[in-house]
C-alpha cells in the first residue's frame, strides 16, 4: 500500500519543496533541477515556484527529463549561463494549496507533520516532527512525551494503521522495544 508521495517539506509548514536547482546546463540559461515530484516533468505544472523565503518567483518550462530523474528546464527571464549558475542550490517551493488532493492511501509529508500521535487507546504518544527516508522507506520522526530525544517509527500500515488529517491525529502501534524505552524517565536505553 503506497503511504506517501515523494515530496518533502520546508521549515515553513505549508510550503512544499518540489525540487532544487543543481546548476546551469548549457550556455543559454537552462538549469538542471533535481525534482521531488512523482513524475519529474510535472515540476512546471504547479505554476510559478518560489524560493524558500518566498521572495523570488520562477516560471519553469521543462525541456526534457534527465536519465537520473531530474529535468532540464528554462526559467523565464534567464538567458545566459552565469544567471542560471547563480541559482545553483535554490530550492523551488509551491504553496500546499496548489497541490492536487492526495489519494486515500497517499499522504503529503507536509500534512503529516504536526499531527498528534496517539496509541490505540487514544493516549497521546507525541507529535510528528518530520518524515524522513534514508532509503528503506518513510519514517515518522516523533517528539515523544517525557522523552528527551526524538524517535523514528516506520510509516507502514502495521505501525500507523489510522490517519485522520482533519482530526489532527494518527494512531501509532509502537514496536515493543520503543514502548519499553518510553518507560524510562530519561529516555535512554
Amino acid at each position: 500500500m503506497k503511504r506517501s508521495r515523494t515530496i518533502t517539506t520546508s521549515g515553513a509548514a505549508k510550503q512544499i519543496l518540489l525540487g532544487h536547482v543543481s546548476g546551469a546546463h548549457g550556455i543559454r540559461g537552462e538549469v538542471l533541477i533535481k525534482t521531488y515530484t512523482a513524475a519529474p516533468e510535472d515540476i512546471d505544472a504547479y505554476g510559478p515556484l518560489r524560493d524558500e523565503k518566498g521572495i523570488r518567483s520562477f516560471v519553469l518550462k521543462v525541456v526534457r527529463v534527465t536519465p537520473k530523474g531530474g529535468v532540464i528546464a528554462r526559467v523565464k527571464g534567464l538567458d545566459d549561463r552565469d544567471a542560471a549558475d547563480a541559482l545553483k542550490g535554490t530550492g523551488l517551493y509551491v504553496a500546499r494549496d496548489k497541490l492536487p488532493p492526495s489519494d486515500a492511501a497517499e499522504f503529503y509529508h507536509a500534512d503529516l507533520v504536526g499531527l498528534m500521535a496517539v496509541d490505540s487507546a487514544g493516549k497521546q504518544i507525541g507529535i510528528v516532527m518530520s518524515v524522513q527516508n534514508y532509503g528503506a522507506g518513510d519514517l515518522l520522526e516523533l517528539a515523544r512525551e517525557g522523552v528527551a530525544k526524538t524517535e523514528f517509527v516506520p510509516f507502514t500500515l502495521a505501525v500507523v494503521p489510522q490517519i485522520d488529517i482533519a482530526g489532527g491525529r494518527l494512531v501509532v502501534v509502537l514496536p515493543e522495544a520503543a514502548s519499553q524505552d518510553s518507560d524510562r524517565p530519561d529516555g535512554e536505553s
